[in-house]
């Protein structure tokens, strides 16, 4: 066989794999150590994985991904899932869809410190959904905006998915943390919009809540202070250049120590309970990293990035054609694949293209996780969805999807706006 043609059985075969259940980093891993050795040699594979092995475990940008885990389970440990609510039920709860807008506005807080959509769907899973529906909020209303919510975890950061990308494809970490707050921010603008359409056209969807007065606002404010000075810290630190990305990670990680302690709210079997769950989910994603550098390797050989760059060169079709194929090739792959699945398996064979077409790589990256956020909170395969549902298991799963909906509309418009206004992702990084 030629090397295409033997990428491509190896893409058949990993989707198959992935398809019958084995896990996307022992899958990706199997068929590129495999798909190399047919096409170079056995040795060859064999020298190879150890290289990767190697320079993964070596590589000093790693090091953010376990530093700002343990942070973030730290300040969950800490409550910041509910002090965060309650800041934003305080200022917002009055008006219509308020408590909605909330989940939203606390969402966005929890993201700039959880580095997970998932982690963040849970928490306010747990905080936010069961105010909403004893104020009475629409169920639909209520859970899409906890499931949408939780999208924004993988926009602001710090971002596993920023992460996973800037390793990927050796691009800045820190320039992608700073492309993806102002779009974060954005996109929970947008959600709010939504949220305040739906209940002008429907005041029953979500009647307003108690009235505080300001001392109570100012009260709620002071509870989440020292959270919103870490990460003005962390960010600020990187995007000035006090320190790295990694260094950041110790700092953030440091001081949530530190605000935690303070809060008397960190025992300590809750800060074992926060390093074994680093521990393990950082084992997971080295072990997708693992593969996904593994089967890049597999693909490259293969000539299969090569050729798509030639074919797309032949076709004819000018660059932002092109950049709308492969955003459309995500959105459908989100129906059936979840969202690092997407990015390893995607990132490796369409970043080659994007770049000798002269899109910024920053740009591509934050692209990229948008529309993997998408993924979370559309059908079939909609982790945010099956997440609540998990935590609210009476709410059936067609009215959590029927309530992401609007969402997706809103989704889909803030991919047009950052497409027709780049500068907004990359403003920041430009400084």
């Amino acid at each position: 066989m030629t090397p295409v043609l033997t990428g491509l059985v190896g893409l058949a075969a990993l989707f198959g794999l992935v398809t019958f259940g084995m896990p996307i980093g022992f899958a990706m891993g199997l068929v590129g150590f495999i798909g190399f050795a047919s096409l170079i040699s056995l040795h060859a594979a064999v020298v190879k994985i150890g290289v990767i092995g190697y320079e993964l475990t070596t590589n000093y940008a790693i090091g953010t991904v376990p530093l700002f885990l343990f942070m973030a389970h730290i300040l969950f440990a800490s409550g910041i899932g509910r002090d965060l609510y309650d800041f934003a039920a305080h200022w917002l709860g009055r008006r219509r869809g308020g408590l909605a807008m909330a989940t939203i506005g606390a969402s966005a807080g929890f993201a700039s410190v959880s580095a997970s959509s998932l982690a963040t769907t849970a928490t306010m899973g747990l905080v936010a959904l069961p105010e909403m529906r004893k104020a009475k909020y629409d169920v639909s209303l209520a859970s899409g905006a906890v499931a949408a919510g939780g999208t924004i975890g993988s926009l602001i950061p710090p971002s596993g998915m920023f992460i996973i990308y800037g390793i990927l494809t050796e691009t800045s970490i820190g320039k992608m943390f700073a492309a993806g707050i102002i779009p974060g921010i954005l996109l929970a603008l947008f959600y709010m919009a939504v949220i305040a359409i739906m209940c002008r056209l429907n005041p029953d969807f979500g009647p307003r809540g108690p009235k505080y007065s300001f001392v109570e606002k100012l009260k709620s404010f002071g509870r989440t202070g020292e959270v919103i000075a870490l990460f003005a810290l962390v960010m600020g630190g990187i995007m000035f250049g006090w320190f790295t990305p990694t260094e950041a990670g110790a700092v953030g990680a440091f001081g949530a120590v530190i605000v935690s302690v303070l809060r008397r709210r960190l025992t300590w079997k809750a800060a074992k309970e926060a390093a074994y769950s680093t521990l393990k989910t950082t084992g997971m994603i080295f072990g997708i990293l693992f593969g996904a550098l593994t089967f890049n390797a597999f693909a490259t050989v293969s000539n299969i990035p090569l050729n798509i760059v030639g074919f797309v060169s032949d076709s004819g079709f000018s660059p932002t054609v092109v950049l709308f194929m492969i955003l459309g090739v995500y959105f459908l792959l989100g129906m059936v694949l979840d969202a690092s699945a997407m990015m390893t398996l995607t990132v490796p064979l369409f970043f080659p293209l994007i770049t000798s077409l002269g899109f910024d790589a920053v740009l591509f990256g934050v692209l990229v996780v948008r529309m993997t956020e998408i993924a979370l909170i559309t059908p079939p395969v909609g982790m945010n969805v099956y997440v609540l549902s998990g935590v609210a298991p009476d709410i059936p799963l067609n009215k959590i999807f029927r309530g992401t909906l609007p969402f997706v509309v809103a989704d889909i418009l803030h991919v047009a706006l950052l497409l027709a206004f780049p500068a907004i992702v990359l403003w920041l990084p430009g400084l």
